[in-house]
């Protein structure tokens, strides 16, 4: 599609402005002047060849973290409205959309008729146009909400987004004390969201952001390691033999899961594909990370230094949600079913 080729483009040209590159809205302009936003209507939901999808997000995490985030949350919420039978008129036009699944000490939840708590990790607070938040239904389940951006000004608070990596997704806090559940759009009933094998089975996209930047990663070290002449010392062609491998395997583990999930005979089942890619990817990033410092030493560590925003924004995507959790209980339901038994452990 020539919209990636043109969103890889325009993200690595991007100019810097802010201290740590490209803005959150200078990026999403450049995904929406490439058209891949728009193309996400036919792209992110079942497309005849997943693995277009696949190079879509890939292309983009190479280009920038941040912005592969964004899009990849755009490409989540445009499958929920698929799934969901949700509105879907504004896609076509380049609207931003977004997902917020994160709750904080104040867990967003529906109490008679009304939304109450907050969302943390509310990526893209500064620039998204509608976002699909998950709170919590009476009884207990999740339940998708639909919201506009303009429901929910002064209750956005991306300026509380202070860490080191990932600083252009703007990923603060929201508000949602007192919306009524009315004024928003339900998406599915209770308990939906976290179907199979759309929820799990959906973390291979966001691992395929990360193969970009690792990607990005082992192309700047072979590159500042030839111009060093040094690409042939014993010790730095392992490593860099390391890191193209590592990548290699990734790449093989996401086409994999992204072809198992992404079309409609999909089952449950197949969703486990797709949990050890991504356990896969965040073990291999550590990997290729480790190996580029080694390469490239305490210079890659200034701050004008093309490895060192890639480092810290990887760094701190690689940190989802309880990732020993996720592989043990993986690793019990493939002993438990022979189907899937026979699958990893014929």
């Amino acid at each position: 599609m020539r919209q990636i080729d043109d969103a890889g483009r325009l993200l690595a040209s991007a100019p810097p402005d802010g201290e740590d590159g490209p803005s959150g809205p200078t990026l999403v302009a450049a995904l929406r002047d490439s058209g891949l936003l728009a193309a996400c209507d036919t792209l992110a939901h079942h497309p005849a060849d997943p693995r277009v999808l696949m190079r879509a997000l890939v292309t983009v995490g190479r280009a920038s973290l941040s912005a592969g985030r964004l899009f990849e949350g755009h490409v989540n919420a445009v499958k929920l409205l698929r799934l969901h039978g949700g509105p879907t008129e504004g896609i076509v036009q380049g609207d931003l959309l977004g997902v917020w699944g994160a709750d904080g000490p104040d867990p967003a939840h529906i109490r008679n008729g009304v939304l109450h708590g907050q969302k943390l990790f509310a990526s893209g607070a500064d620039v998204l146009d509608r976002v699909i938040v998950a709170v919590k239904h009476p009884d207990g389940r999740p339940q998708l909400v639909l919201l506009r951006r303009d429901q929910l000004q002064e209750r956005l608070f991306p300026q509380e987004w202070a860490v080191s990596g990932m600083k252009a997704t703007a990923s603060g806090r929201c508000d949602l004390e007192g919306l009524a559940v009315a004024d928003a759009i339900l998406l599915g009933g209770p308990g939906d969201y976290q179907r199979e094998p759309h929820f799990q089975g959906g973390v291979w996209r966001y691992a395929a952001v990360q193969l970009g930047a690792m990607q990005a990663l082992a192309a700047i070290a072979a590159d500042q390691l030839q111009r060093r002449d040094r690409a042939d010392a014993p010790l730095q062609a392992q490593r860099l033999r390391r890191m193209m491998t590592a990548c290699e395997t990734v790449r093989l583990w996401l086409e994999n899961a992204a072809c198992a999930v992404e079309h409609p005979s999909a089952t449950a089942e197949d969703a486990e594909t797709a949990i050890l890619a991504r356990l896969v990817t965040a073990e291999a990033a550590v990997a290729v990370m480790n190996d580029v410092d080694q390469a490239l030493g305490a210079a890659s560590f200034a701050t004008a230094h093309p490895v060192d925003r890639i480092r810290r924004d990887l760094s701190f995507y690689i940190r989802q949600a309880d990732p020993d959790g996720l592989g043990h209980a993986a690793t019990e339901r493939i002993l438990a079913s022979p189907a899937l038994r026979q699958r990893w452990l014929p």
